[in-house]
């Protein structure tokens, strides 16, 4: 029943992105009652989660990236 930290991890950052399944959730939350390290790297997942919610991040298309790369090699 008891899952390793690196398990823990791994459904940790599934839930941030509300992917885990329900009983990934209650083994998380099992071990997370044990284990203070992963309790710990929970809370820091969900507060850099939110922080990047909130600075609205938007990643560049696939075109922008390419656009990017050739004024580089243009430059050099």
């Amino acid at each position: 029943m008891m899952i390793s930290c690196e398990k823990a991890v791994k459904i940790c950052n599934k839930a941030q992105y509300k992917e885990a399944s329900f009983w990934d959730l209650i083994l998380l939350r099992i071990h997370k009652f044990i284990c203070k390290t992963c309790q710990k790297h929970s809370v820091r997942n969900s507060k850099l989660t939110s922080l990047c919610d909130e600075a609205k991040l938007v990643a560049l298309t696939e075109e922008e990236k390419a656009e990017m790369k050739a004024k580089i090699v243009v430059k050099n």
